[in-house]
C-alpha cells in the first residue's frame, strides 16, 4: 500500500545505490526525489536570488554555507509537490546544523525516517571498482552490464569510460570523509528515533522492500499512516 506524504532522508555510501533507491522510493510513495546537487544547478538555471548567490560562491571556488544550503532546501520544500506530498531528501543534511535547521523547518511537523543504507567497504570498493560511466551524457554502466556495443553508449554514442576518481585510493578517502560526517547525523537521528539501518546487499528491488519495511513501519507506529 502506498503511504501518501512521506518525510525521508536517505543516506548511503558512494556505491551503495542510494541514487537508484532515491528514485525508486520516488516512485512508490509518489514523493519527490530532492538532490541537492540537482537543486543547486537548477536554482542557478532559475536565475533566483538565491541562484545567483550560490553561482557567485561557487564561481570564487568557495563551499556553500549552510544558511544558504537551508534557504535552498527551504526554498524547494516549499514548492506545491514537497508540500502535498513530502519528499525524499538526497544529500541533505550534511552536517547537526543543516539536520537542526531542517527540523525547526518542518515543526510542527516532524521528519518521518533517515535511513541509512549499509553496506560494507568492501562490497563499495568492489562495486565501484566495475563502475563505468558515459563521458558525454553521464549514463552509468558497470563491467557486469556493458553498453552493447564495444563500451559505447547506449543513449548516445558516447565514450564509456571509468571515471579518474574511481580509484580505490580516491574511493578510500571519499568514504572516510562519509564516515566522519555521517557518523554524527546518525547519532542526532537516532537520539529522536528517527533512524534506520537497511542492508544495502542485495538486488536493487530486495533493498526496496528493507526500506519501505523500515518506513512504514515507523509512521505505523508513530500514526502518521
Amino acid at each position: 500500500m502506498t503511504l501518501p506524504g512521506v518525510k525521508l532522508v536517505i543516506f548511503g555510501k558512494q556505491g551503495a545505490g542510494k541514487g537508484t533507491q532515491c528514485v525508486r522510493l520516488s516512485e512508490h510513495y509518489g514523493a519527490p526525489h530532492i538532490s541537492t546537487g540537482d537543486m543547486l544547478r537548477a536554482a542557478v538555471r532559475s536565475g533566483s536570488e538565491l541562484g545567483l548567490k550560490a553561482k557567485a560562491i561557487m564561481e570564487r571556488g568557495e563551499l556553500l554555507g549552510d544558511d544558504l544550503i537551508m534557504a535552498m532546501v527551504a526554498e524547494r520544500l516549499s514548492e506545491p509537490d514537497a508540500k502535498e506530498h513530502g519528499f525524499i531528501l538526497d544529500g541533505f543534511p550534511r552536517t547537526e546544523q543543516q539536520a537542526e535547521a531542517l527540523a525547526s523547518f518542518l515543526a510542527p511537523g516532524d521528519l518521518d525516517l533517515a535511513v541509512d543504507i549499509e553496506l560494507p567497504t568492501e562490497e563499495v570498493l568492489q562495486r565501484i571498482a566495475g563502475r563505468r560511466v558515459c563521458v558525454d551524457c553521464g549514463a552509468n554502466y558497470s563491467v557486469s552490464s556493458p553498453p552493447k556495443v564495444d563500451w559505447t553508449c547506449d543513449s548516445c554514442g558516447g565514450k564509456v569510460v571509468q571515471r579518474e576518481d574511481d580509484t580505490e585510493e580516491a574511493v578510500g578517502r571519499r568514504l572516510e570523509l562519509y564516515e566522519r560526517q555521517t557518523a554524527p547525523l546518525i547519532d542526532w537521528y537516532s537520539k529522536r528515533g528517527q533512524f534506520a539501518e537497511a542492508d544495502g546487499v542485495g538486488t536493487p528491488d530486495v533493498v526496496l522492500q528493507r526500506i519501505i519495511q523500515a518506513v512504514d513501519e515507523r509512521r505505523q507506529h508513530s500514526g502518521t499512516a
